[in-house]
């Protein structure tokens, strides 16, 4: 079938789902960006055009939408909304981040669950796809606040979860100070004791490494893109944005692999620090953002570099670039700038960071470009490690967890190779979409129209 007739399916498959999920636009980018891999190969394969699975896994299972009332410091009522997005549960149970933010709303949860089904079927790991969250904002409100908030949100969720049915973790919003408080609203409900949440502290069920899983991962599959060419991360120049958890544990992973990190970024702009941003000033990083809650600029007068307000790291000469940040934080101009100043690697840290423009910028350009639905999968697969041994009622150690962790995000670089091999070239988005859909699609035909 020519190219144009692909197209036109894809064009036609999608004209659907916007009717279907008017104003949902992450949720629509997302699922173009698969269907555009997985059309070709759908065509090539006709038993999964026949038993319908595309329109099955764009659907999600359930949908849950609930308030939140609480109470504030001044005792006065809030009320905010939240959601469970139970996408797709063919290989196990759904697996996917609670994300507190103003910007949440049922598109964006839709674009992260979709994605995560894909993610947590590269792992090789029994886990399905979901995600939820809230509209609540926890900057700026107490340690209290906080609490008040968790513990309601988890008088209406924990109906809907439980270890062998839908298991939430962290996300943008959600360390492990919201884990503790409602992991202990869900114990309290429940009378339970169980694995129902992953990223616990590690006194109390909790996984070595979780908080640097998703830094670790994304660094991981850089080197085993670098591999390919006979390359590696020692001596690279590496842009990272954000300045969180996964920025901070990328910025450590890559500094150990002897790369040196360049930038680092929050929302209201970035420094470049062209001396690389060693062991000591990542330590004050992350004092800055997880004790003191501070801004990013107050590196740049700590350490007298350069402190761009308002704007994204994108511009800075790199080898290797590592979006930690959200989704969409690289648009096509940006990813130009990126190949023109000579990077050719870019791992991405964040959920769907890089516009479409920008992908097929990456993809004209035969770079080395690793998708967050393979790149950042170290975070779920980490969760997912947690979870067995919540089940087996023993700990591992550090050394331990990081080498499964290492060998998965290995087995999931093979997976995107194989799948998106084309010649000399990798096309990883293809790579990761074909072989995350058919371990899932292979397991929903197996299960009947259910």
């Amino acid at each position: 079938m020519a190219n144009n007739a692909y197209e036109a399916l894809v064009k036609e498959f999608m004209a659907k789902i916007i009717a279907k999920n008017p104003a949902e636009t992450e949720f629509h980018q997302a699922v173009e960006e698969v269907v555009e891999s997985l059309v070709p190969y759908i065509e090539e394969n006709p038993k999964y055009k026949a038993a319908k699975i595309l329109e099955r896994i764009c659907e999600p299972e359930r949908v849950i939408l609930f308030r939140i009332p609480w109470l504030d410091d001044k005792g006065e009522v809030q009320v905010n909304k939240g959601f469970r997005i139970e996408m797709n549960s063919a290989i196990g149970p759904y697996k996917g981040g609670l994300r507190f933010h103003p910007t949440v709303n049922l598109g964006i949860l839709k674009f992260l669950a979709f994605e995560q089904v894909f993610k947590n079927s590269l792992t090789t790991l029994p886990m399905g796809g979901g995600k939820g969250g809230s509209d609540f904002d926890p900057k700026g409100k107490s340690d209290n606040e906080v609490m008040h908030f968790c513990q309601s949100f988890m008088s209406e969720l924990f109906r809907h979860v439980g270890p062998n049915t839908d298991v939430p973790a962290g996300d943008i919003g959600v360390g492990g100070r919201e884990i503790g408080f409602l992991f202990g609203q869900y114990k309290r409900l429940r009378n339970e004791f169980t694995g129902v949440l992953t990223g616990k502290g590690r006194e109390w069920g909790g996984s070595l490494i979780r908080p640097e899983a998703t830094g670790y991962g994304a660094t991981y599959f850089a080197e085993e893109m670098l591999k390919t060419r006979g390359e590696s991360i020692k001596g690279k120049v590496v842009a990272i944005s954000g300045s969180g958890n996964v920025a901070q544990f990328a910025t450590e992973k890559v500094t150990e692999f002897g790369g040196k990190v360049v930038t680092l970024s929050d929302s209201s702009g970035y420094i470049y620090d062209p001396n690389g941003i060693d062991k000591e000033k990542l330590e004050y990083v992350m004092h800055l953002k997880n004790i003191k809650r501070g801004r990013i600029k107050e590196y740049a007068e700590k350490y007298g570099v350069e402190y761009h307000e308002g704007l994204r790291p994108w511009g800075v000469k790199c080898d290797i670039a590592m979006p930690c940040a959200t989704q969409n934080e690289i648009n096509g101009d940006e990813a130009k700038t990126l190949v023109d100043n000579g990077c050719y690697v870019i791992s991405e840290g964040a959920n769907m960071p890089s516009t479409p423009d920008a992908v097929n910028i990456f993809l004209e350009a035969r770079i080395l470009y690793g998708p967050g639905k393979a790149a950042n999968a170290g975070g779920v697969a980490v969760s997912g490690l947690e979870m067995s041994q919540n089940s087996l009622r023993l700990s591992w150690t550090r050394e331990e967890v990081d080498s499964k962790l290492h060998q998965i995000m290995k087995d999931i670089h093979a997976t995107c190779e194989k799948f998106g091999r084309d010649g000399d070239f990798i096309d990883y988005v293809q790579g990761a979409n074909i072989g995350g859909f058919v371990k899932v699609a292979d397991a929903m035909m197996a299960q009947g129209v259910v």
